[in-house]
């Protein structure tokens, strides 16, 4: 049985979605953060330990100031409505990505979940949030090299944002779209991924119990044999 500690979702078509409705996008965004909760529940219940999510991309600042206005309040409501609950489900949150051009608000939001939510947990949530893999690998670069470090793969690694958890074993991206979008380049040098044309609101858990199921069925040789 393939062993599986990390699952990276790409969750895309919110604005899709929503403009198939004859609605804003902003409301297909509403609509794929109810998606979430369930979906962490359902990893924790298949004793998944890390789930990494890529909320808002650095290239997501190229939409209308009111999308990322509203992505932005969208992520405090979260945290803010939510905190007691993901403390109570043993869910820890991590944040991974830029941070300089957060509000101060936000960052104190996040700092707080994250403080309070790793006392006691079964799962770790990284919400990737104005995150870039290669400002990531830029970043952890320029530290190897402040800290007078050999540049090394090791080196790389520990500097990264992800330096404490396992790279992820599988990746889930909606939407129709064939590619990583900058998203955890270093990390999945040996990830399964799957491509599904589901818009991120449609993606339910039976939806992601099928795609657990097909990557038991896949070899995984890491450039080696299997027989």
């Amino acid at each position: 049985m393939n062993k599986i500690n990390h699952v990276a979702i790409i969750m895309d078509g919110n604005g899709r979605w929503a403009l198939k409705r004859n609605k804003p996008r902003n409301f297909g965004h509403r609509e794929g953060l109810k998606n979430i909760s369930a979906l962490i529940d359902f990893a924790k219940e298949k004793k998944i330990k890390f789930l990494t999510l890529f909320v808002f991309s650095l290239d997501n600042w190229k939409r209308s100031k009111s999308e990322v206005a509203f992505l932005f309040n969208l992520l405090e409501s979260f945290l803010d409505k939510n905190i007691n609950e993901l403390i109570k489900k043993k869910i820890k949150i991590k944040s991974i990505g830029e941070r300089k051009k957060l509000s101060k608000k936000l960052i104190d939001k996040i700092k707080k979940v994250e403080k309070f939510s790793s006392v006691n947990y079964d799962i770790t949530v990284n919400l990737a949030f104005n995150y870039s893999s290669k400002i990531e690998i830029v970043k952890s670069l320029k530290k190897s090299i402040k800290q007078k470090k050999k540049i090394t793969l090791n080196s790389i690694k520990n500097n990264l944002y992800t330096s404490d958890i396992p790279d992820p074993e599988l990746l889930i991206r909606t939407g129709g779209q064939n590619r990583l979008s900058d998203f955890m380049l270093w990390q999945m040098s040996y990830t399964e991924l799957f491509f599904l044309k589901k818009l991120w609101p449609e993606f339910n858990k039976n939806d992601f119990k099928k795609i657990l199921q097909e990557y038991q069925k896949i070899k995984r040789n890491f450039g080696g044999i299997n027989d």
